[in-house]
């Protein structure tokens, strides 16, 4: 029997290359998405790539009304929710939205689906829950801790609003996936991130610098207790990523609360990523290095052994993969999805 699994921000770039895969594992995929920051092209691109459309919805998790719609008329078994705000120095300038977007949409979520006898969730949390002080590489074991952003803190309250929820109803089944540092694109070149506006994380932001769309790149901070001064974060390719909740998915049959971290293990400072990548795009990238952004750390990276022992899951695309995808993406989409 065909699962059908509801994807919430199944437009967006990781919520998309994750459509991609379930698609292809046989799955049957509603996807939910306000588009405040994807794109409709981005849908049909997942059906050129797959031979096989979603079903889509445009609407908001935090519709209530539309929820119940959405789960009287497909038969879900079971939701990846990957809705919500994602820029950490947008978070530290707009708290309020992040908060309502990221906790009350969840909050909304859960509540429809507790109503509709849906207890099956993953959700797309961070490693920026492990907090400032935690002791780096990141293992699961460690408590949340002080969270340096809204949006750290807001995925750290969802975390705990879904601890206690399973708590209290020990039949949900719960994943939480804390993601690392995304990059990448499909090889395919039809899928890859397509921020609006100035682009909060590096790789687009490098990308559309190479390609000219931006005339050079920021990059906050040279002076950190780092090996160059630059940030050191664990980049892992978005279909690795992606496969992540694939085989997260198994998980769902057993009841209880699951925490997985999904990285590489490997750190990489922001200047190598900037010099690897002049590399791939065969050209300088113009750069200046400013002050530090709020809300970020120096380095962290993860120790995923858990996600492989108890999933059999392994990032394995290299650094160059990563890069090249991002780089035929940029190239092939010089302007994004918008045509």
């Amino acid at each position: 029997m065909t699962d059908t699994v509801l994807v919430t921000g199944g437009a967006g770039y990781i919520g998309s290359h994750t459509t991609v895969e379930l698609l292809t594992a046989g799955h049957d995929v509603v996807v939910l998405d306000n588009l405040c920051n994807a794109s409709q092209v981005a849908l049909e691109r997942i059906e050129q790539i797959t031979g096989k459309a979603p079903h889509f919805i445009q609407g908001d998790v935090r519709d209530a009304a539309l929820l119940d719609q959405v789960f009287s008329q497909y038969n879900i078994d079971a939701v990846l929710h990957f809705a919500g705000l994602k820029a950490v120095g947008e978070s530290v300038q707009q708290p309020l939205r992040y908060y309502e977007n990221n906790v009350y949409g969840s909050l909304v979520l859960c509540q429809a689906m507790a109503k509709a006898g849906v207890r099956k969730l993953i959700f797309s949390s961070s490693a920026t829950v492990y907090g400032e002080d935690a002791s780096i590489p990141y293992v699961e074991t460690q408590p949340r801790g002080k969270t340096s952003n809204p949006y750290g803190t807001s995925k750290a309250m969802v975390e705990q609003l879904l601890t206690d929820l399973q708590i209290a109803d020990p039949q949900w089944s719960i994943v939480l996936l804390r993601y690392f540092n995304p990059i990448g694109a499909h090889e395919s070149g039809l899928l890859g991130e397509d921020p609006q506006g100035i682009p909060n994380n590096l790789l687009p932001y490098i990308a559309q610098v190479a390609i000219g769309r931006l005339a050079e790149l920021s990059i906050y901070g040279g002076d950190y207790p780092t090996q160059d001064g630059s940030c050191e974060r664990d980049y892992l390719h978005v279909v690795d990523l992606a496969l992540g909740h694939l085989q997260s998915m198994q998980k769902l049959t057993t009841p209880g609360l699951h925490i997985y971290n999904l990285g590489t293990g490997q750190p990489v400072s922001v200047l190598t990523m900037v010099k690897a990548f002049e590399k791939v795009a065969q050209k300088p990238l113009p750069y200046r290095i400013t002050a530090r952004r709020a809300g970020d750390l120096p380095a962290f990276w993860a120790n995923a052994d858990k996600a492989q022992q108890e999933l059999g899951w392994k990032a394995t695309r290299p650094l160059d993969a990563m890069l090249e995808d991002t780089w035929r993406w940029q190239t092939q989409n010089p302007q994004g999805f918008s045509k």
